[in-house]
């Protein structure tokens, strides 16, 4: 199943205060469902992930460091859409046996396929996967560097001061992950799974929204937000967003996927069924946007 949407709809006079740009029946009732399948799935990781995502839940259990690594390919390369969506993410972890991304990867990166919210650049590379190995060997407080893999140094990255809150951490993470090329969609993609697949105490603080033309344009969830809440600026955003999730009940980190698959007009599934759907969340969307 594939859902595609080509355009908006036309005004016919629907109007929600709490989306103020937005103009048309059918486009409130088109995010309702988005934000029904993005809680659907972020349900589904906490209770029973499927595929990929279940693996790497079961390795955590006594090797967190791979399951780590997992999970940033997962985020950094994207699952595509279709029934195989985890195939180009499984050659480039075969490639990389020892946990070392670098170098040993790149010929797998060359011409893979990749998904709809990759932060991947073939132009870089492997560039951003040595930033991220080099970022947690930074991060790594152990002092432990052993030739044979990643010993503690993803977990000491992700975890960081042991005494900050989930959210503390994530708002921490979100800004340290900031390496290049990898996109903010990529970073918040990888602390929600990390998260919601219980690996690290992790919880999004926020949307954590790019500004500035050049970060914004490529940034779907970000130009979704600015159309459904008629403002540009990042804090109001925020603050329209949180008052969005609040009046629905659900986690913030919902309308961060809900936001850009509406904005794209079409669903990025990652590894879900295209039908994936909290009726729960539904029924709240609708009432709240008194659809």
């Amino acid at each position: 199943m594939r859902v595609h949407r080509e355009s908006r709809a036309g005004d016919d006079g629907y109007r929600s205060a709490l989306l103020p740009g937005v103009r048309a029946s059918a486009d409130a009732n088109l995010l309702a469902e988005e934000i029904a399948f993005a809680h659907g799935r972020l349900l589904a990781l906490g209770a029973a992930p499927p595929d990929l995502y279940a693996e790497v839940r079961a390795r955590a259990a006594d090797d967190i460091e791979r399951a780590t690594w997992m999970c940033f390919l997962i985020a950094y390369l994207s699952p595509l859409d279709g029934d195989q969506p985890f195939v180009a993410i499984r050659m480039v972890l075969d490639a990389a046996a020892g946990d070392l991304p670098g170098a040993d990867v790149s010929g797998e990166l060359a011409g893979i396929a990749l998904g709809p919210r990759t932060s991947h650049d073939p132009a870089r590379a492997v560039e951003t996967l040595l930033a991220y190995r080099h970022w947690t060997e930074h991060a790594d407080r152990s002092g432990a560097h052993s030739p044979e893999g990643w010993v503690g140094q993803q977990t000491s990255a992700f975890t960081g001061d042991p005494e900050w809150s989930p959210q503390r951490r994530f708002e921490r993470m979100f800004e340290r992950l900031a390496l290049p090329g990898f996109r903010r969609i990529g970073r918040y993609d990888l602390l929600v799974t990390l998260g919601r697949l219980g690996l690290y105490e992790l919880r999004a603080d926020a949307l954590h929204f790019t500004s500035g033309p050049e970060t914004s344009s490529s940034d779907l969830a970000t130009l979704a937000a600015k159309r459904v809440f008629a403002i540009g600026d990042p804090l109001n955003l925020e603050r329209r967003a949180r008052a969005l999730a609040e009046a629905i009940a659900v986690p913030i980190e919902t309308l961060d996927l809900a936001l850009a698959n509406w904005g794209a007009g079409r669903r990025a599934t990652l590894g879900f069924r295209a039908d994936t759907c909290d009726r729960h969340a539904l029924e709240r969307c609708l009432q709240a946007l008194e659809l």
